[in-house]
Formats: C-alpha cells, structure tokens, sequence
C-alpha cells in the first residue's frame, strides 16, 4: 500500500480515518464480512455497466434493504478475487460518517475524501495511477445524503479517470443529481427480489433474467412476451414453488433469505428497518428544513398500502387521514406525502398516460414495492397464490388488487422503461398499464381471476390496439393462469412467468 505524509487538508480527525479503515478491511490485509452466499442479479449488471465504460459513474437506486450495499459489497470482493489491488478500492458509507465529528465542517467532503484516499491509501493521484492500468474504484453508498455530492462527482469524473459506483434510496435527490451529471452516469434500478432470485434462495433453479442488459426493443415484440409465457410454463413446478414463497412473503431479501423464521418476527424487521426508518428518518424533514408529521404520514403509507393498485385520488386520501387523525388535512399536503414515498422508492406512483402532448386526465396508480409491506403494515395477508385464493375465493377481488400493484412495482424497476397507466374516458375503456417503447406502446391488463373472458376481459387492449394513433401492434394479458384468449394480438402471461422478466 502506498503512502506519502499528509499535508494539514488531508488530516481527517482520528475517528474519521479509523471508520474509513474499517469500512475497508483490505487496505489492511483483513476480510471483508461474510456476505450471503446468493447473489442478487444486481452484482452482474453494475460490473457489466463498469465493464461497458459508456459512463465513468453507475448508479444502482432502489428502496431501503433490498440489498444494495450488499451487492455492492459482492462486486468489490469480485474485483479483489480477480486480482485488483485493494489500495485502488475505496467504499465510503455516507449513512455512518455523515454524524462523525469534523465530517460536516469539511468543504466539498467527497472530494476532501478522495484526496485523502490518493495520499494514505492509493499513493498517487487517480489520473497517475490510471496511466498505469490500475484504474481506481470508489464505492459511494447513500451518497444522496450528501450535500452537493453531485457537482463534486461531476468535478471529479471530469478531472480524473475512475469507477464510480453510486447507491441510493432516495429518487429525488438522485434524479436531481442525474441532471447535473448528464453524459456521465448509467442508473440501475434495484426493486425487491424477482422470481428468479427467490428461486435461488430456495434452491430452485429458474435461470437468468429473460430481460437483460441490453435493451428494451424486445419489449415491442410480442414473440418475446410468449417467449417469457413459455418459459413459464417449462419451469412451471420451480416458478409455482417460487411464486408460492412469494406470494406468502414478498420479495425484500430478508424475508426469503430467513423463510423458516416465523412471518410475525420477519413483519417487525420489514416495518423496523423499512418503513420506520423512512417515516422517521429519510422524510423527517421537508423543503427549507419544514418538519413533516409522522403520524400522517404514516397515515398516508396506512392508506397507499389500503388503495395498492387502484387510482383514489387525494380528495380520498384526505377524507380518511382526517377522520383517522382529526383536524384538516388539505389535498396539496396529501400529493406532498405521496410524493416523499414515491421519491423514497417506497411506492411507485404511475401517472396517466400522456397522448399527442395533451395530459390524459386521472389520478395515479398506486403501486407498492412488495406486498410483503402491505402485510406487514396493515398486518393482513392476500395470498397470490393460486391454490391458497381457491381455498379464500372471497378474496379475489383484494388479490387482483395486489396482483395489478405487483405488477406495476415490478416493471417500474425495469431500468430505462416508461410506464403509465390509461384512464377510462368517454367511449374508450381504462387499460392498467402503458408500456412505451421507442414510438411503440404496448397496453397491459392485469385479470387476476381464475376464470378469463375472452372478450370482456380483453376489452381495454382490443379498444387501445384499435385506435391507430397509439401504434399499439400488441397487448398483455396478466393472469393466474396461462389463457387462451383467441386473439393473436393478445399474448397471455401467469404473473409467476411475468416475474421472470429482470
């Protein structure tokens, strides 16, 4: 390791240099902790945008524990394992230092950290040591939590040849510092588990993704949408035990990692670590440091999770959170709270789709990143599962609900991909989701019911389909079951397949 005597700026008070050494045990010859031995797919497709070189900075966001900073953890002992020497790999945590005496004093603390890291650690600059063949890697997580962290990542990468990987749970203030980065950065979505890795966790082997890295083209060809039903259907005794494991659970990582843990315990960790930890943390504090009012909104995350799939609307909102809370509770409050989620990650609010640049009026789509929040929040379970809702048939009508959330969450994390959703108006039917492609538009209904009608429950998509200025060649039908609806046009998917996709 190389190392030159540090100049006064680089003097970081003696706590803040011990937490920088122990967040990186390879300087000093030590192991890493012990990661899981499954992988997500995420570990794969940061090193395949690194490896790729189109932009010096990869940013994976994503909610709160769906294993971000492990899969960030896995690629650096990927690179170690391959022979990189751990002086060229700094991982910074900026959830734990941001509270370290003297951190928030520092000027432009990224790059102070940086230069730190060129004169103790890496024992020349990045430029010097990139000349070399021996480019350095900066791992960032929760790097948003930093004030000005864009415009010093963009000072940097413009000056300095270096990896950069970025991790974040906060979509506003990534997308804001997307701005700033433009030409610079490559953004990985990062939703909960996919079906092919709950597979993994259970033993059951569903191959890769069907939708990989490179592009969304495949998307406007209805080949590939039977393609993802056929594939289902091969597998269909792993995907139906996969999608049995979560339908009971979810998809957040600690829920099938410890599936032999009671559900209650596993609901407490899912509402401690998750929802609390946004509530009381990340959205404590409003613009110009206004305080927000927990109680409400948790209210507000009560009744997104109560209305997961459909389009209330905040007049809806505003009546409940008024008789649940008392006192006055206005609309533009509400869209506000609904906001701060959606920028949390923790929902997916789907706007109306946009046609020949008029806005189609309606209220979003509500759609949560995993039921198994909805479980755990409201403390009620709506099973997915096909045998379980023949046992609860009076459950249906709830399940297509989460069925139609689940399938909103799970596309919205399709990186790169545009999603609305289309309100009924005057002569034509509502479709639950828009898919759009280049200057294609695939419309997508979600039926999840054990019985399909082939014209009825087709509708939405032959009405879209028609109408010749939405260029829709195609439609999905999302079911329970694999259905023959007799209509060329209309490829039918099981959501079990349909969670093969990433």
């Amino acid at each position: 390791m190389g190392s030159s005597p540090l100049s006064p700026e680089f003097a970081f008070p003696a706590e803040f240099v011990a937490a920088l050494r122990r967040l990186n045990p390879w300087w000093e010859g030590e192991e890493m902790q012990v990661l899981p031995a499954t992988r997500r797919h995420l570990v794969g497709g940061m090193r395949r945008r690194l490896d790729q070189g189109l932009a010096p900075i990869v940013v994976l966001r994503g909610p709160r524990q769906v294993g971000k900073t492990t899969a960030q953890l896995h690629l650096i002992q990927d690179l170690l394992g391959e022979g990189v020497e751990p002086s060229r790999i700094l991982r910074v945590q900026f959830d734990d230092l941001a509270e370290i005496a003297g951190f928030k004093r520092l000027k432009s603390p990224l790059l102070r950290i940086v230069e730190w890291f060129e004169h103790a650690v890496l024992g020349m600059s990045l430029n010097s040591a990139a000349h070399q063949g021996r480019t350095a890697f900066l791992f960032l997580d929760e790097v948003q939590n930093l004030r000005g962290w864009d415009t010093q990542l963009k000072f940097l990468v413009d000056l300095s040849t270096v990896s950069v990987v970025v991790t974040g749970s906060s979509a506003l203030r990534i997308e804001r510092g997307r701005d700033s980065l433009a030409g610079r950065i490559s953004t990985l979505e990062g939703g909960t588990l996919s079906l092919t890795e709950i597979g993994a966790f259970a033993g059951l082997d569903l191959g890769q993704p069907l939708l990989r890295d490179n592009g969304l083209e495949v998307l406007a060809d209805p080949s590939f949408w039977r393609s993802v039903s056929e594939r289902g259907e091969a597998l269909a005794p792993e995907r139906d035990e996969a999608f049995r494991r979560f339908s009971e659970r979810g998809g957040y990582p600690v829920a099938q990692a410890n599936y032999d843990t009671p559900w209650v315990a596993i609901a407490e960790q899912l509402n401690e670590t998750v929802v609390r930890r946004v509530i009381q943390h990340d959205l404590r504090l409003g613009d110009r440091g206004r305080r927000r009012d927990p109680e409400l909104l948790e209210e507000v995350f009560r009744l997104a999770c109560r209305y997961a799939g459909q389009t209330p609307g905040p007049h809806v909102f505003a009546r409940e959170a008024q008789r649940a809370l008392g006192g006055n509770v206005g609309y533009q409050r509400i869209n506000s709270y609904l906001s701060f989620l959606n920028d949390s990650l923790l929902l997916r609010v789907i706007r109306p789709l946009e046609l020949r640049l008029r806005r189609t009026r309606g209220y979003p789509k509500l759609c949560l990143a995993d039921h198994g929040l909805r479980a755990s929040w409201l403390q009620e379970e709506i099973p997915l599962d096909v045998n379980r809702l023949r046992a609860q048939p009076d459950l249906t009508t709830f399940a297509g609900r989460i069925a139609e959330s689940v399938t909103g969450a799970h596309l919205s994390s399709v990186s790169g991909l545009q999603i609305a959703h289309f309100p009924e108006r005057s002569g034509e039917p509502e479709v639950d989701f828009v898919l759009t492609v280049g200057d294609r538009r695939i419309p997508i209904e979600v039926k999840y019911q054990a019985r399909i009608d082939t014209l009825r429950d087709t509708e939405g998509i032959r009405s879209f389909i028609e109408k010749r200025a939405n260029n829709a060649p195609f439609g999905v039908l999302v079911t329970q079951t694999y259905a023959d609806v007799g209509d060329p046009r209309v490829v039918s998917v099981p959501l079990g397949s349909l969670l093969l996709l990433r």
